[in-house]
């Protein structure tokens, strides 16, 4: 019996985001919040090739350095987007509920997070999320309530599960003794590790049993979308 090829049409291809397609976004979603990103561009691109001219002229090989400095003017403006892009988006979330998340899930390895904040006062909406690395456990509060109580609490809770693992507590926020949700990722990558992966592992089953409270979330910041993709780059 022959085969109805219409009835089992192929599936659409997915169209495949260029690095120049990527740069035009992220440049769009800068410019909402920092106007003055494109004459910052063209004056970091203008006076990165300046250089390679002035340094052309007084080697009396202006063509030479020109071509040279092109691909640096290139690199130092798509730099820069990249800074002023993540700035941007962190600015975009900050006070959000789930900001510090967010911020957490752009870490790319060593830490594992849970998706949902694991205390949370109903009233403030103030948030405790918990990370699981080499450094320990990391338990990360949010909120404009009182969330160093909530915080301590957790503390608490999480110690008495893990006696002997390190329990490492931080607040989001602009205040004395907070960490500003931008250095959020900085300060947890800058610990030192304290236990090895197989305890990291044991560490994360223990804790599963503890749960967490349900709340949905803001998408993560993911300022290297904002950097041009490779195969894209190739043309494939």
């Amino acid at each position: 019996m022959a085969r109805d090829k219409s009835a089992s049409p192929a599936a659409p291809k997915t169209k495949k985001v260029r690095w120049y397609h990527q740069l035009w976004e992220a440049f769009k979603m800068t410019r909402e919040t920092d106007p003055a990103i494109t004459w910052i561009l063209l004056a970091t691109f203008v006076g990165t090739l300046a250089v390679g001219v002035i340094a052309g002229v007084l080697l009396s090989s202006v063509v030479y350095f020109i071509l040279l400095a092109l691909p640096f003017a290139l690199l130092a403006t798509m730099f820069v987007l990249a800074r002023r892009a993540e700035a941007a988006a962190y600015s975009r979330i900050e006070g959000q509920p789930g900001a510090a998340l967010a911020a957490l899930r752009t870490i790319r390895r060593g830490w594992t997070f849970v998706e949902e904040p694991v205390a949370i006062d109903p009233r403030s909406q103030d948030m405790v999320f918990r990370g699981v690395g080499r450094p320990g456990v990391v338990l990360v509060a949010e909120g404009t309530g009182n969330p160093a109580r909530l915080l301590e609490a957790e503390r608490k809770r999480t110690a008495r599960v893990l006696p002997s693992v390190p329990v490492i507590v931080l607040q989001t926020g602009r205040h004395e003794g907070q960490v500003p949700l931008p250095k959020l990722p900085g300060k947890l990558r800058r610990l030192k590790p304290q236990l090895t992966k197989q305890e990291v592992a044991e560490v994360t089953k223990r804790l599963q049993a503890l749960g967490g409270a349900r709340l949905p979330v803001p998408k993560g910041v993911d300022p290297m979308r904002v950097r041009p993709d490779r195969k894209g780059m190739r043309g494939r």
